[in-house]
């Protein structure tokens, strides 16, 4: 497996997903194991004093100002974890849980948090043996951190809890116990700096930022078959055209999709009839537009999420030789990103799913068969894959509906403003999971529209995609069959990025 090296350089979003998918490896530098010395050198000396620090000898939350006397602080280290770790409902995806708990470490490796050396080797000993605490979908909040999320993953290095091996379930003592690691004893301040973190939110949007580069560009792609299969023109593509509006994500959408129609015969075939007279549909003529803002919006967040993994996330932090409150736990620039990308994506799979439409129609899709049906009458054709595509596309615009502007406050009125950037991370992995399927219904429909425009040939990149469905298990046009297979390959393709790949002639 691949090893990344942590604390001199922040994790960047591709070191996240191949430590969330791929099992990289972690270590830290040389560098980042004395700063965590030096910064625990300081919780040391604040647990030995006789002031009250929070975090090291108070409560937590709206408890903070009672006092914990030294006997009692591990009692209540174990006790803020066990009682954080209060998730509940489905299981949260092991890519998830492990992309969290990387950029924990990384929070941890900044010297800012006082943890110990020993409980953060253990922290990453689980995470490179492919433990993977058992992480429940529902409570977080997303304020003072991802604190149930996180708790559950802590919980695992105390030895409680349940975790994943090998994909297996177990408790975390009998995991630990299989690969030689030994639990820890949590001491003053690490159960805060173990839970207090924007990690889970981050970690989704990191994910979902991976997937959305090979997704907009696979819409592109898309596009440009649907346009050639409605014998539709490239010319409001054109360069200069484009360049009048300069939003670099529409330059980008409007040079792919021209790209990928490139020496299609069908496109030659009325080139010179339509060129200057036809006004295609807004489905059409407005993609790079809409593909193009969903680019400049991705771009967005992958700024956001870039700066958040250089931060040191905890509260209270070790700073300049003291303990210092702050809120920088507060998930509000992390939870605004998720939002801005589910609504984003609702609206391309919305656009997505138009072109399909008019696939299917007769009335404008210039000569196909109803339905792209082979014997009209007697087959369906592709009426129901529609049918598919429009109900994920009324459930992405519910979903659409921003997480981060419904704040409810909890801890006894303390934490009174919360970001809910958890939630919009969970909605937005079902938002991209939607769009994948209508972009590969898309895809699937546009195909047969070009192989029924023979003799006429598609562009190569369309020929190629074609000769990936086939290849995959889809049959050319003919009588009815399962067509929830097809679909599921067609969006098997996509996801991979295989679809893509044959687009562009390139190996995955």
């Amino acid at each position: 497996m691949p090893r990344i090296i942590i604390g001199d350089e922040p994790l960047t979003i591709d070191d996240v997903v191949v430590i969330a998918r791929h099992g990289a490896l972690l270590d830290l530098s040389a560098a980042a194991w004395q700063r965590v010395r030096e910064a625990r050198t300081v919780v040391d000396t604040l647990a030995g004093s006789d002031t009250p620090h929070y975090g090291v000898s108070t409560g937590f939350g709206a408890l903070a100002t009672t006092h914990i006397p030294p006997d009692r602080r591990a009692q209540l280290q174990r006790s803020l974890v066990r009682s954080h770790a209060a998730g509940s409902g489905q299981e949260v995806e092991d890519e998830v849980t492990r992309a969290m708990m990387a950029i924990r470490i990384q929070s941890l490796a900044t010297g800012y948090t006082g943890i110990r050396p020993e409980t953060l080797q253990t922290y990453i000993d689980v995470l490179n043996a492919g433990i993977v605490p058992v992480v429940q979908e529902y409570g977080s909040l997303g304020c003072s951190g991802d604190l149930s999320p996180l708790a559950h993953c802590a919980l695992a290095l105390m030895g409680e809890g349940r975790v994943r091996l090998n994909g297996a379930e177990l408790s975390a003592a009998d995991a630990l116990a299989e690969c030689g690691i030994a639990a820890v004893e949590l001491t003053e301040k690490e159960g805060l700096a173990l839970i207090n973190g924007t990690d889970g939110m981050l970690a989704m949007a990191c994910l979902a930022i991976a997937d959305l580069r090979v997704l907009l560009d696979t819409a592109d792609l898309a596009t440009a078959m649907s346009v050639d299969a409605l014998l539709g023109t490239d010319a409001a593509f054109a360069p200069e055209l484009i360049a009048l509006r300069p939003q670099v994500g529409q330059q980008k959408s409007a040079a792919q999709i021209t790209e990928f129609m490139a020496d299609s015969e069908i496109r030659a075939s009325h080139k010179d009839i339509d060129d200057g007279i036809v006004q295609d549909a807004y489905s059409l003529r407005c993609a790079p537009q809409v593909t193009g803002a969903a680019r400049d919006t991705l771009d967005f967040a992958t700024t956001i999420a870039t700066r958040e993994l250089s931060a040191a996330i905890d509260n209270p932090v070790i700073y300049d030789g003291q303990i210092a409150s702050n809120g920088n736990f507060h998930g509000a620039p992390v939870g605004y990103i998720l939002d801005f990308l589910a609504i984003a994506c609702a609206d391309l799979a919305s656009i997505c799913e138009r072109r399909t439409d008019r696939l299917l129609d007769t009335k404008r899709s210039h000569g196909l068969p109803p339905f792209l049906a082979h014997e009209v009458g007697v087959d369906s054709g592709m009426m129901i894959a529609q049918y598919t595509s429009a109900g994920i596309v009324s459930e992405l615009k519910r979903l659409a509906a921003p997480a981060s502007v419904d704040s409810i406050p909890s801890s006894a009125m303390q934490e009174d403003h919360v970001s809910m950037g958890w939630a919009a991370g969970r909605k937005l992995r079902r938002v991209i999971d939607g769009l994948t399927r209508v972009i590969g219904i898309e895809i699937l429909c546009a195909a047969r529209g070009l192989q029924l425009r023979a003799p006429l040939a598609p562009s190569p990149s369309a020929s190629r995609v074609i000769d990936a469905l086939a290849t995959a298990g889809v049959a050319g046009p003919g009588p009815d069959r399962f067509l929830s297979h097809d679909i599921d390959i067609a969006v098997t393709l996509v996801a991979s990025g295989a679809a893509l790949a044959a687009g562009r002639k390139e190996n995955i």
